[in-house]
């Protein structure tokens, strides 16, 4: 993405007695590492993220976007989104979080907001789904969680639905495609159903 000489590694305290809030705890260290640097936007990668379909011009793009709408919140790089809709800008969504945080960016004033706020069981990975507004992602989102099996030790069954399905890489584009064209998968399988029952009511 161009951003090797701006990134910096930071280790998280371990936690055995709670990888979950293990993961939270190196999330806002980062944010207040990046708040007390000055920064007015800090970009967090996870270390088991891996990068597809990612376009320089793009992410210009949206740089431009988010510089004319200052109010924004949150800009994911990938994640699992529930919903989305278009913008003026071809390279940006605004969407509905679903889950997962492994590169997203935050504005300074959402990451005040967050970065002090003491654990309270909120799993990392649903951080942001009570917003409804300011949360933005690439599009296409290029970023994506590796899948490693100690990501989901307390549930092995979610593990084994992942898999079968392809792997979060997959999932992602899934969940991006389909929100972005629901409206013209509901048309079809509308479609479909009448060719079926004309073709039934005919006979």
């Amino acid at each position: 993405m161009g951003l090797a000489d701006r990134v910096e590694f930071v280790l998280g305290e371990r936690l055995p007695y709670d990888l979950e809030q293990q993961v939270y705890e190196s999330h806002m260290a980062c944010l207040r590492k990046g708040l007390e640097s000055g920064a007015q936007s800090i970009i967090i990668f996870e270390d088991d993220v891996e990068f597809d379909r990612f376009d320089t011009k793009h992410l210009i793009n949206c740089i431009n976007f988010l510089r004319q709408h200052p109010d924004w919140k949150v800009l994911l790089f990938g994640a699992l989104i529930r919903s989305s809709c278009k913008t003026d800008n071809p390279c940006v969504q605004k969407v509905r979080y679903q889950s997962l945080t492994h590169a997203y960016a935050l504005n300074r004033h959402y990451a005040q907001e967050l970065a002090y706020e003491p654990w309270k069981g909120i799993v990392n990975d649903t951080l942001f789904r009570s917003l409804t507004d300011g949360i933005y992602a690439l599009y296409p989102m290029c970023a994506f969680q590796k899948d490693f099996k100690s990501d989901n030790y307390k549930y092995p069954r979610l593990e084994r639905i992942r898999r079968l399905l392809g792997g979060l890489n997959r999932i992602q584009k899934g969940f991006e495609f389909y929100s972005r064209h629901k409206f013209g998968i509901y048309a079809v399988q509308t479609a479909v159903i009448l060719l079926v029952l004309f073709a039934f009511i005919g006979r």
